[in-house]
C-alpha cells in the first residue's frame, strides 16, 4: 500500500432484480446514510459501520415485493467488492481480526482473515424464521456473499444466545470490529502479511 493512500471506494451493481450504490470509507468515524428497502438491514448495517467505524453510504433498491433475498445478497457482494477495492493487495494491514461481543444473554465471536481464500464458517443456530418482516436466513446469504467478494476468510460463531434480535444484531457488531481490526494499518508492513510475499 503507497503511502497516503485514501482507503476509500465505490461500487455500483445494477441486474434486473436490484440497482445499488454503495461508497466505503474504512478510516471513517462510523457515519452512515444507509436505504437499502430492507429495513432490517439498513438497522444492521448501521451497527456494522458505526461498530467498525466505517463511513458507509447506500442507496438500494430491488425485487422486495417478491423477497429480501436479491438485496440482502447483492448487498454481500458489493460491500465485499468495496473492501476489496479500498484494500487493494492487502498490503501493510493487520490482515487478521477477532472479536468477541455480548449483547444481554448473547455471546457472539467474529474471526476474519484477508486471506484472498474466500470461506465462511456460519456458527448459528436460530429459531426464529422471522424478525419482523426478515428472514433470518438471508444472514448466512450475505455474509457468504461478502466473504466470495471480499476475498475473505470469515468464521462466526455464536457461543450463547436466545433472543433471536439480540444474536443478529451482536453478528452485525461483531463483523464490524473484526475487519476494522484485520483491516487496519501495519506500519511494520509495506505488502501483504504472508511469509510468500503475496496473497
Amino acid at each position: 500500500m503507497k503511502a497516503g493512500r485514501t482507503r476509500k471506494s465505490a461500487v455500483k451493481r445494477q441486474t434486473r432484480e436490484t440497482d445499488i450504490r454503495l461508497a466505503l470509507h474504512l478510516d471513517g468515524r462510523g457515519q452512515t446514510e444507509i436505504e437499502t428497502g430492507v429495513p432490517f438491514m439498513d438497522h444492521m448495517l448501521t451497527l456494522f459501520a458505526v461498530h467498525g467505524f466505517f463511513d458507509l453510504t447506500i442507496k438500494a433498491s430491488g425485487d422486495t415485493e417478491v423477497d429480501d433475498h436479491h438485496t440482502v445478497e447483492d448487498l454481500g457482494i458489493c460491500l465485499g467488492q468495496a473492501f476489496k477495492e479500498a484494500l487493494g493487495n492487502f498490503g501493510a494491514i493487520k490482515r487478521y481480526g477477532l472479536a468477541a461481543v455480548p449483547m444481554d444473554e448473547t455471546l457472539v465471536r467474529a474471526t476474519c482473515d484477508f486471506s484472498n481464500r474466500p470461506y465462511l464458517y456460519y456458527g448459528v443456530r436460530i429459531s426464529d424464521q422471522k424478525v419482523g418482516r426478515f428472514d433470518t436466513a438471508l444472514v448466512q446469504e450475505f455474509l457468504r456473499a461478502l466473504s466470495l467478494h471480499g476475498g475473505l476468510t470469515l468464521h462466526i460463531e455464536v457461543v450463547h444466545g436466545e433472543n433471536t434480535h439480540h444474536i443478529l444484531e451482536a453478528i452485525f457488531k461483531a463483523l464490524g470490529r473484526c475487519l476494522d481490526q484485520a483491516s487496519s494499518i501495519e506500519p511494520r508492513l509495506s505488502g501483504p502479511l504472508s511469509s510468500k510475499g503475496s496473497l
